[in-house]
């Protein structure tokens, strides 16, 4: 293993003073300068089937003195983890907690569930714990419009840290996330426009790190639920809790233990830290997040908040030198596109490919436009900036509908990565909480030296690729060049296949739109029927789709900024930083 001084890590990790936080704990007992921990192995979890059934079996293993220790946007007390039915989050989290684990989780208390949003089935799941002895609160401390969109479960085990784990990234403890690489989406499905059909297919990637790094998801936790600020100042809220007779005074958690030990090593019980895949301890990890600041009074950890994911992304973009590699659920504002823009203008070998969502999560007349506007704005700068060396993607399922792509992904020339809850907007960088893990691999000696195949980066770049082109991920070629070519080629090909069919099955009277994007966001969302190829004519392999800036009309343009400010807020504003 390189040694620090060797590596290309302090090239691109923060270092504590660039985090800009000093109210955190979180790179305290490290060597000074250090924001990150080596001897980690990370491996990456695509799809929220596999990710939720080892959850699961995780779970189940965990007894007497073990910590349980998780943090959601929405939590559904009947969501299930596998095909059993006893095996729903609020069964299974409980009976952790009646075998003597400490179960402790922080739920996002989210606007007024007749608006759409799930403020009580996070109260019924913290019920449930509660009576099984566990404690999971509703927490409000966020800015006004803001949400927790944290996404974590951390176990630790009291007789034997080299099993301790951490799971972070996109996959929520809810419905509609249980989908595979089938894509027949969750039984348990989640509202959503007609054009996904009737179990909306859904690509996610959520990130297990066992390892040292363990302690900073941890710590992350424990900053949350320690902090002194009270769950809600909201008069209305904090009446309606008390009338519910809610816990709001979180219970004291058991002491931290040290870190795990590094991946490999041997533990005090004699035994070795195991890695899933038997590969060796070679990632670096640095914990970043997202904390807003908030009024009246600020978190104790954070009190002027924390962007320490924007700055990490930065830092690493201006390194960028062959090729980005993206997957966001959103890709929105016009400081988004300048951020990846200013890239490609430094540097005309660079290239990017983003995958996101043909259509957006959202239908309406009101709650649409604002949505492509802010696609617009992302894109039009990112095609500005670097032309034909920008390629944006959609994914189609097999069975003809969209795929909602809901993974939060960022790989940088295959030796800088990122999986996180954050998504690239303004609201992830700047107003709501979020948390992401970056890696990067301590055989890497400098930026021109090309990482091992068997790195993190590379492992989830391929079988990220090897998916959405129906190749296995073995045979994704790791020459940027060689990516770029083959991703294009599946995507004309499958336009094409699409392009010669009559349109939706069951309606093929209705006219095909001219491309994969120019409007189909909004002419899509009024269709129900999966779309067809030509009759006879075998499907070409994978599942992407080119997609173009949107396009809104004249009377939509005037409009649609003013909301799109409300789905994407700006968290710095009033402040000096900007995205």
């Amino acid at each position: 293993m390189a040694g620090q001084d060797e590596a290309v890590i302090p090239d691109l990790f923060l270092t504590p003073d660039e985090r800009e936080n000093p109210d955190t704990r979180i790179d305290e007992g490290k060597p000074p300068g250090v924001a990150w921990t080596e001897g980690n192995h990370v491996r990456a979890i695509v799809h929220g089937a596999p990710y939720l059934a080892e959850l699961h079996e995780r779970i189940e293993a965990l007894g007497d003195g073990d910590l349980l220790y998780f943090v959601d946007w929405r939590g559904d007390p009947d969501q299930l983890l596998t095909d059993d039915p006893g095996s729903s989050v609020s069964a299974t989290f409980s009976a952790a907690a009646r075998r003597g684990a400490e179960v402790r989780g922080l739920l996002w208390r989210s606007h007024w569930h007749r608006f759409g949003f799930h403020s009580q089935k996070s109260r019924l799941l913290g019920i449930e714990i509660d009576e099984a002895g566990g404690q999971c609160l509703r927490d409000m401390r966020v800015r006004t419009g803001g949400s927790h969109h944290q996404k974590f479960v951390l176990l630790r085990h009291r007789d034997d840290p080299g099993r301790d784990i951490a799971y972070l990234g996109g996959i929520d403890l809810c419905h509609g996330r249980r989908d595979s690489i089938a894509h027949e989406g969750d039984p348990q499905r989640i509202a959503m426009p007609q054009v996904f059909g009737a179990r909306p297919p859904w690509h996610d990637v959520q990130v297990a790190i066992q390892g040292p790094a363990v302690a900073d998801v941890e710590t992350t936790f424990r900053e949350r639920w320690e902090d002194s600020t009270p769950l809600t100042l909201n008069p209305g809220r904090l009446a309606s809790s008390l009338l519910q007779g809610e816990d709001l005074q979180p219970q004291p958690l058991s002491p931290q233990n040290p870190p795990p030990p590094k991946v490999g090593e041997m533990t005090s019980g004699g035994g070795a830290t195991a890695s899933d895949e038997g590969a060796t301890a070679s990632e670096a990890v640095q914990i970043v997040r997202t904390y807003p600041s908030i009024l009246p009074k600020g978190y104790d950890f954070a009190p002027r908040g924390e962007r320490s994911i924007a700055h990490a992304n930065t830092k690493a973009v201006a390194h960028a030198r062959h090729l980005i590699y993206l997957e966001d659920q959103y890709l929105w504002s016009e400081e988004v596109g300048r951020h990846f823009g200013e890239a490609l203008r430094a540097n005309p070998q660079l290239r990017l490919i983003a995958v996101i969502p043909m259509v957006p999560d959202v239908d309406g007349a009101v709650s649409l436009p604002p949505q492509l506007y802010g696609r617009k704005l992302a894109m039009d700068l990112l095609l500005e900036a670097g032309g034909d060396r920008v390629a944006v993607y959609g994914l189609t399922s097999d069975a003809g509908y969209p795929i909602y792509v809901h993974a939060k992904v960022c790989v940088i020339d295959d030796v800088w990565s990122s999986v996180g809850s954050d998504n690239f907007n303004r609201r992830s960088w700047s107003s709501d909480s979020e948390i992401a893990c970056t890696v990067q691999d301590t055989r890497v000696r400098g930026l021109d030296e090309p990482a091992p195949r068997d790195s993190f980066a590379r492992r989830l770049r391929r079988e990220l690729v090897a998916e959405h082109t129906g190749l296995d991920p073995q045979d994704v070629p790791d020459d940027a060049d060689e990516l770029w070519d083959l991703m294009a080629q599946r995507a004309d090909a499958l336009d094409e296949w699409y392009a010669s069919g009559a349109g939706p099955r069951g309606r093929r009277h209705l006219p095909r739109p001219k491309g994969p994007m120019k409007g189909t966001s909004v002419r899509w969302r009024r269709r129900s029927g999966a779309w067809s190829g030509a009759d006879g004519v075998e499907r070409p392999p994978g599942r992407l789709r080119r997609l173009s800036p949107p396009e809104l009309s004249r009377a939509q343009m005037l409009w649609a900024p003013r909301l799109y400010d409300a789905f994407d807020p700006d968290g710095t504003i009033l402040r000096d930083d900007a995205i």
